[in-house]
């Protein structure tokens, strides 16, 4: 999720094109023209073939992918492979994931990314595998009762973790907490310009504040921080309500299902991916049970 406080949340972690360019404060010129790494070039594999499943994957960037295959949506990848009958090849790339459909996809390195929001308009989306909230985290002996944004408790658990242009930021705009908390925001990037560049908050980090009480809490995407919160047994997770507004009355979605995407002129390569979903349904769910992801079950197809 990129996009500025004051504007529409429609993306949960993939940026669109225009949400990173206005992010980060490049030029539209830079932007467009900026190519893939060399190491990207060179290790794509050939165009991919019906034994195979070329994946759009980050070299680094844990928990959701890692080149050793630890991330968690590097198992899901392989998950569906393998009820597609496919081998999962992954195609690294130095950059995050957000650069994904730009940088990989789009230029034909890899054939599938996966984590996309379902109905990303850059691609084909299918449908959705699980349903990603945004999370309270808080220690287990907090005596704060917070059970999401309307919860009085949460003005005592100043500095909050939050990232930058997320859901978490408008509430906590909209709370009057933002002042108490964004010098403890930035030190988290040990206070890098984000102009330019995209700095991301280590969710480790951000989890580790919380459990040494630098911090009264985080409010953050369950996916990015499951993992440090299962692994340490002084803290928990409350899911957000998905019911959440801004001053203005407009929504702050804060439950976002998630998609494998595809380039909008594969469809064949979509069909599969549909058709073997529900035999990768039941493996899926087990890998996100085993990252400590609360599961929510997708919305109804409409």
């Amino acid at each position: 999720m990129t996009s500025r406080p004051q504007k529409n949340f429609s993306d949960s972690r993939i940026f669109t094109t225009a949400q990173l360019a206005a992010a980060i404060g490049i030029t539209a010129f830079a932007f467009f023209t900026a190519a893939p790494s060399l190491s990207e070039e060179a290790s794509a594999p050939a165009a991919a073939d019906a034994s195979t499943l070329r994946v759009c994957a980050a070299e680094k960037e844990l928990p959701y992918s890692a080149s050793d295959k630890s991330g968690f949506e590097n198992k899901i990848a392989e998950a569906l492979a393998d009820a597609m009958g496919r081998k999962a090849v992954f195609v690294w790339s130095e950059k995050p994931a957000i650069y994904a459909v730009r940088d990989q996809l789009d230029k034909k390195l890899c054939d599938v990314v996966v984590g996309v929001d379902t109905g990303d308009e850059r691609v084909l989306t299918s449908r959705a595998y699980y349903r990603a909230p945004y999370v309270i985290v808080q220690r287990k002996d907090s005596q704060l009762d917070i059970k999401g944004w309307d919860s009085p408790d949460l003005t005592k658990a100043t500095p909050i973790g939050f990232v930058r242009g997320s859901p978490a930021e408008v509430m906590v705009t909209k709370h009057d907490l933002y002042n108490d908390s964004i010098n403890y925001v930035s030190s988290l990037t040990n206070f890098k310009d984000k102009r330019n560049s995209y700095t991301r908050i280590p969710p480790e980090r951000m989890v580790a504040e919380v459990a040494d009480k630098t911090a009264g809490a985080a409010a953050a995407f369950a996916p990015e921080v499951a993992r440090y919160v299962k692994a340490n047994s002084d803290l928990k997770m409350i899911v957000i309500p998905d019911d959440n507004v801004r001053s203005d009355g407009e929504p702050v979605p804060h439950h976002f299902d998630q998609s494998f995407a595809v380039r909008k002129d594969d469809k064949a390569l979509l069909s599969a991916i549909e058709t073997a979903l529900p035999k990768a349904q039941e493996k899926i769910e087990a890998i996100l049970k085993e990252e400590g992801i609360p599961y929510v079950a997708p919305a109804p197809r409409t």
